[in-house]
């Protein structure tokens, strides 16, 4: 009896966990206990009572839960275009569908932070309401190479706006109480053996370039957890680096949350302790039983390990789940595909428009994408969105008139092209290269459309994902069935005095140098989520005036892009072992082929634009930071005032034209450069206007902090912003000369 007393007593004295008690919690917690916070909740090892949790199905993973303790289990989920769970449960009839968002390069081509902070605000909501508690995104490493399979996920070339668009959707998502996991920390730039790809890159170029928009997110917005890459950094790998880790990211930044690797990522789980790396998911018995035995050898220190313990012990007395949050498995999926809809409307960039748009009249319809829209890429990116709507559905809702025999020919057609798709991929949802319809070109109704319908329009689609870079000739440029079809509509179109319009439903950048001739407008809708086709036909008519602006240049052919020489190239006509690129950890030291084993970032701090405007004699297709619109504005009173932190910008913008739109302006800065090699011209700012009606104003506020004009010295290790005469321009894009005022430091 008195046994049983000191029992009792014994376990009602156990502390259980608390905001205020979590050194308390570290200090009462065994080894394995520690070892099973730390390792994901995969590894099986930890024979804790508080395993077998029920996580929500299709998440990526959780934590353990240590019921003694009160420590629960929280949910980790997918990622940066949406919340990706299993739509479906067996013996379920309920179905758990989510809001399939705008790709992040569509997003950033908002150039609009309020408008992304509210797409992160819906997407929050719905990690909320199903149970998850930390969302695996948004990603934003930098657009280093077009090729990269990745890119979708991605912001920009820049730092600056890859920075500001992360940092408003974390606050968007964690406004809700759950957390944001910016990925992926870092240099993760390719796709192509990124497991064991060493990053030969200068602490200039990573400081300015490749770190920057992660320094942004975490200073203005506290992302609750940041994922290591998968890749090595000048010989150390990303989730293995002290200094990455603690001196940069909580040190010199003040990062006060949480850092995991990406799932499977890194070798030696105790160097990632000490480095600072607090999870190691999705985790393992094999993680598990080496974090034990390197304590118990003393090769990792308690007080290391006990650092990360009580950083995952803080993100979990943050989540939903440890507070009791009830959550209803019932988000308000209408309402957030209206967001997603009012994103991708300002997304859309219109390139090209010689008097084709806005139109609303009988049309043509061509190209396989046009009858199956492409919402978004592959890979733990992808969304189980509930529908997409594709153009087909998208003309008709907006009142547009198909030529008929044409549309029906596809509609029988891709019948055909959906069951050949099907068998092809069959039930696996995590295809890399998922089969698309094969283009066709009906000849017989091209001739016959260019004489009964108004106006061509034709689709291109290009879809991608992680694990694997993009095919030059299949992916980046047009093919040859494209080609054909896009030749023979213009060819007839034009005959009949008649215009074409194309529409680019892709990932990431392509070729557009070859064949813009041949179309009298270009639609850049890039994959714009499960309401994509009725934004490009709300284009297409002029109910929506696009204001999109490019988040990267794009060049007149993919030699001249200045990582092109140190980038992978695959052709996809040439035999591909796929496994000769997964290379084995235990093979990577003996291997050493360029741009697989290691890539060189010789182009240094010139990436995109940075590079054409300084160095390259080439033309380019299309500016970074360009997009058309259907009216037009004019930019006056350009005035700059000297601040307490820098300087304060503000521009007056008119809309002199006669539709209703929205302009960016873009703050550009060019540095004396004499002390230190200079790009050109940075972007340091920009601001969208509101929609302004024909002769309406509206005057612009950019601020411009003093830090934002230093440049990392790699010899003193410090920012050092150089004395002189600075010029700011107020441009249209990053080869617009613009309004210049100039400045003296």
């Amino acid at each position: 009896m008195l046994t049983l007393l000191l029992s009792a007593a014994l376990v009602a004295a156990t502390p259980v966990l608390r905001e205020d008690n979590i050194p308390e919690i570290v200090s009462m917690m065994t080894l394995e206990e520690k070892a099973a916070i730390v390792v994901g909740g995969a590894s099986r090892a930890f024979d804790g009572i508080g395993r077998d949790c029920d996580p929500v199905k299709g998440s990526a993973g959780n934590t353990h839960a240590i019921p003694r303790l009160g420590i629960p289990f929280i949910v980790l989920a997918d990622g940066p275009a949406g919340l990706r769970i299993n739509p479906t449960r067996e013996g379920d009839e309920k179905t758990y569908y989510c809001t399939g968002f705008p790709i992040g390069t569509m997003l950033s081509s908002t150039w609009n932070t309020d408008l992304v902070e509210e797409v992160g605000r819906a997407m929050g909501n719905e990690v909320l309401e199903y149970g998850v508690d930390v969302l695996l995104g948004p990603g934003i490493n930098i657009h280093r190479n077009p090729l990269c399979g990745r890119n979708f996920e991605y912001y920009s070339e820049d730092p600056l706006l890859a920075g500001e668009m992360a940092a408003a959707m974390v606050s968007g998502i964690q406004s809700n109480g759950v957390g944001a996991c910016i990925k992926h920390f870092a240099l993760n730039n390719q796709e192509l053996n990124r497991l064991h790809n060493d990053a030969l890159v200068s602490e200039r170029a990573m400081r300015e370039i490749y770190l920057k928009p992660f320094e942004i997110a975490v200073r203005k917005a506290q992302p609750w957890t940041i994922m290591t890459s998968y890749n090595y950094i000048n010989g150390i790998h990303a989730s293995e680096s002290p200094d990455l880790l603690t001196a940069i990211l909580r040190d010199t930044w003040g990062f006060e949350g949480t850092v995991m690797t990406d799932w499977g990522g890194g070798y030696d789980t105790a160097a990632q302790v000490h480095a600072g790396n607090d999870m190691v998911q999705s985790g393992s018995d094999r993680r598990y039983f080496e974090l034990i035995d390197a304590v118990k050898e003393g090769r990792l220190e308690v007080a290391d390990l006990d650092k990360c313990v009580a950083r995952v012990l803080k993100l979990i007395v943050k989540s939903p789940r440890y507070k009791g949050y009830a959550y209803s498995n019932d988000p308000d999926l209408t309402a957030h595909a209206a967001v997603c809809r009012k994103a991708a409307d300002e997304g859309v960039i219109l390139l090209k428009n010689r008097k084709a748009l806005p139109y609303k009249g009988n049309v043509a319809l061509f190209g396989v994408t046009s009858y199956r829209f492409i919402a978004g890429g592959t890979g733990s990116g992808d969304v189980h969105r509930p529908y997409v709507v594709d153009l087909k559905q998208g003309l008709s809702d907006e009142g547009y008139e198909l030529y008929a025999p044409l549309d029906g020919f596809y509609t029988e057609y891709m019948k055909d092209e959906d069951w050949r798709c099907r068998m092809i991929d069959g039930n696996n949802s995590w295809v890399i290269d998922r089969e698309r319809p094969i283009e066709i070109v009906p000849m017989d109704l091209i001739a016959s459309s260019a004489k009964e319908a108004g106006e061509a329009v034709i689709t291109f689609g290009r879809v991608f994902g992680e694990g694997k870079d993009r095919d030059l000739y299949h992916s980046y440029m047009l093919q040859s069935r494209e080609r054909e079809l896009l030749e023979a509509v213009s060819s007839a179109f034009h005959k009949e005095g008649k215009k074409v319009v194309v529409i680019l439903n892709i990932g990431g950048a392509v070729e557009t140098a070859s064949w813009r001739d041949l179309a009298d407008a270009i639609v850049l809708a890039w994959q714009p989520g499960e309401e994509g086709g009725h934004t490009v036909a709300s284009v297409l008519s002029g109910a929506v005036n696009p204001s999109g602006r490019l988040p990267m240049t794009l060049s007149m052919r993919y030699e001249d892009e200045p990582s092109a020489p140190n980038f992978p190239l695959i052709y996809a006509d040439k035999p591909f072992n796929y496994s000769f690129y997964r290379r084995l950890e235990n093979n990577r030291k003996d291997m050493s082929v360029k741009d697989i084993d290691y890539t060189e970032y010789k182009e240094d701090i010139f990436v995109g634009y940075r590079w054409f405007n300084t160095f390259a004699k080439k033309k380019i297709a299309w500016p970074f930071g360009f997009g058309l619109s259907y009216t037009s504005f004019r930019w006056s009173g350009m005035k700059v005032k000297e601040t307490s932190d820098g300087w304060e910008v503000t521009l007056t913008v008119k809309n002199t034209g006669k539709m209703a739109g929205k302009d960016v302006v873009e703050l550009y800065v060019s540095a004396p450069g004499k002390d230190m090699e200079k790009p050109k011209r940075e972007l340091k700012g920009f601001a969208k206007t509101s929609l302004l009606d024909p002769g309406c104003s509206e005057t612009v506020t950019i601020l411009l902090p003093s830090g934002s004009l230093a440049s990392y010295d790699e010899d003193s290790a410090t920012w050092v912003t150089e004395k002189g005469r600075y010029t700011l321009s107020a441009a249209r894009n990053a080869s617009d000369r613009g309004i210049r005022k100039r400045i003296r430091i």
